[in-house]
């Protein structure tokens, strides 16, 4: 090898070790979402015409107790969680805000929801779509259709 090709070898080394060196130290936590779960609810829902959310939706608070039934497991650590849910029969419909001491609880708690969502939960219908989204403190967790899903998850994502 010459001395040429050791050179430039060594210098690409140094600029990638730099490089990963720099985005280290400039990482900064995720900003936390502000206002209570009741406000940000509201943001998250949003813009969406009244005729294509589910009938006589509800705010419910989620604890210890019926937490199971909402996330899937009772295995999330949470310091608040509120559930949006209509009051109206077997409508595949469900947003729960999970608030989390930090942000680290709130990754363990994002990949707990992922895991075990049940978007067959109301038995006798099914969510067609999914997310488990992460911001901060807090997880979002949306089982809709797949028209409000998607509006749901960008309103969810445009929050500060």
């Amino acid at each position: 090898m010459s001395k040429k090709n050791l050179i430039i070898i060594l210098v690409a080394v140094v600029v990638v070790a730099v490089v990963a060196i720099v985005a280290v130290f400039t990482m900064k936590p995720e900003a936390n979402v502000t206002g209570t779960l009741e406000e940000i609810m509201e943001k998250v829902y949003a813009g969406v015409a009244d005729e294509e959310k589910p009938m006589m939706l509800m705010n419910m608070e989620i604890n210890e107790e019926n937490v199971e039934g909402f996330l899937g497991t009772a295995n999330v650590k949470f310091k608040e969680a509120l559930v949006s849910e209509s009051g109206v029969g077997s409508i595949a419909h469900s947003v729960v805000l999970v608030r989390c001491e930090n942000e680290e609880e709130a990754k363990a708690a994002e990949e707990t929801i992922r895991a075990n969502a049940n978007p067959r939960k109301w038995i006798c219908v099914t969510a067609e779509e999914v997310k488990v989204i992460r911001k901060g403190d807090l997880v979002i967790l949306i089982m809709s259709n797949s028209t409000l899903a998607p509006k749901l998850e960008a309103n969810f994502g445009g929050l500060v």
